[in-house]
């Protein structure tokens, strides 16, 4: 019976699957983008696929980009039943949060006491202005302290698979800024931190899971309490004559912040041609230059990737085509993946550096590593995993981190009837009985 040995090809591609996610400081991608800022990255929004990085793994101080884990809580909030609160919930400004509000040095529409104001005119003046009272007050509503509702915000970052991040306050600025306000269970010099990998992360999981977020965060100018906050997003279509040279063509959101130690930042998303990109830059130098860096990466991603179908149900390795099966009436059986792999962005000429590794279900093999029939066609009998053999910045999302879909059996194969069975156990006998005897000699 011929037998099929396992190709060294095959222990070289599980290696390779061990040390496919690498993650420079900056990517060979550099070379074709200029990016200013001290970190960043470009991510497609389907995939998960990062297309840049520049020290993407870096946790650094994340000022207001912090209040898109405030915006998902606040969704989560009025999105689950039984809870009390809604949009139309009403709810009044406590001292601390007033105080911010009247501090001139950050960002806040002002807010006055014994008023009512509604969940959604809240988070609206923090998603669209930036406003730390209305995002403490809102905090408050919902987990009754700021120090609770910060204690959510790191929980929530760990069952999303956030990497690099530390969450001390609902807002993004400083808890020095805060004063003896800081929260409960956090320091007095502590300040929110994110990698560009998580901030990412974080922009994804709130833009998929509630896309209606992205209704406000479009939004250039909207009146509150009579006053007009005006979007600090300046790639948005605004009216302003200053900020027609940063307008992007497709872009939606989401969140700049800035303070002394981030400096200026950005975690933007554009939809162009059904092709959504997110975007994160960290520590520009100035206000300007988050924008014109965020252009400069988005340029990048619609520009040299488009969306392909990297190899398809049926493919078969070249060198691997068929696995051995014992106890059949073939011996092998053809082998191919069961499904098509997930389009994913490409450049142009890098098609040719994906291919497939297979793994079988080691509960299918016998001690000789074959399969055993009966084997019925389109049956699964391991997994076929995406294997990039070019630079790889990985995936932003910890499910798509490796990509797998069926290996499966091409073919019927049924199983020998018991005479069959019977001489070929008696012809192995034999065949080792003479390799044993051939050794005495």
């Amino acid at each position: 019976m011929k037998k099929m040995i396992f190709s060294l090809r095959m222990i070289a591609m599980l290696v390779l699957v061990g040390s496919v996610i690498l993650q420079p400081a900056v990517t060979k991608a550099a070379e074709q983008v200029d990016i200013q800022s001290q970190a960043a990255i470009l991510v497609d929004a389907e995939s998960g696929k990062v297309l840049y990085g520049k020290h993407p793994d870096d946790a650094l101080p994340a000022a207001s980009m912090t209040k898109m884990m405030t915006e998902y809580l606040v969704w989560e909030a009025v999105e689950t039943e039984g809870n009390g609160i809604n949009w139309d919930t009403t709810t009044q400004i406590s001292d601390y949060p007033y105080s911010i509000s009247a501090n001139s040095n950050f960002s806040g529409i002002g807010l006055r006491q014994n008023v009512d104001y509604t969940v959604r005119d809240l988070y609206d003046a923090m998603a669209i202005y930036s406003d730390n009272a209305t995002t403490i007050a809102l905090a408050e509503l919902i987990a009754g302290s700021e120090g609770e509702f910060v204690r959510m915000m790191n929980a929530k970052a760990e069952e999303m698979g956030m990497d690099k991040y530390k969450f001390v306050n609902a807002t993004g600025l400083n808890n020095a800024h805060l004063g003896d306000h800081y929260p409960e269970g956090t320091q007095a010099d502590d300040m929110n931190l994110m990698s560009p990998m998580s901030t990412a992360l974080l922009a994804h999981r709130l833009i998929t899971d509630y896309p209606e977020a992205l209704d406000v965060s479009s939004v250039p100018e909207k009146k509150f309490d009579g006053q007009l906050m005006i979007n600090w997003n300046w790639m948005l279509d605004h009216d302003s004559v200053n900020f027609k040279q940063f307008n992007y063509k497709g872009i939606d959101g989401l969140k700049t912040g800035f303070t002394e130690q981030a400096g200026n930042c950005f975690a933007g998303t554009a939809l162009r041609d059904g092709r959504r990109l997110i975007s994160v830059v960290m520590n520009a130098d100035t206000k300007e230059q988050r924008f014109v860096d965020t252009k400069e990466l988005l340029d990048y991603g619609y520009n040299n990737f488009k969306m392909e179908e990297v190899i398809a149900a049926g493919y078969q390795l070249e060198d691997q085509k068929s696995a051995p099966v014992a106890k059949g009436k073939e011996d092998t059986v053809k082998i191919g993946t069961g499904e098509d792999f997930m389009p994913l962005p490409i450049q142009k000429g890098d098609k040719e550096n994906y291919t497939v590794s297979y793994q079988f279900d080691k509960k299918l093999l016998n001690d000789d590593g074959e399969l055993t029939a009966p084997l019925k066609k389109g049956q699964e009998i391991g997994t076929a995993e995406l294997v990039y053999n070019g630079e790889s910045l990985g995936n932003v999302l910890p499910e798509n981190d490796t990509m797998t879909v069926p290996l499966v059996a091409q073919e019927t194969v049924e199983k020998s009837n018991w005479f069959m069975l019977m001489l070929g156990s008696i012809g192995d006998f034999f065949s080792g009985l003479y390799s044993t005897v051939k050794g005495w000699f």
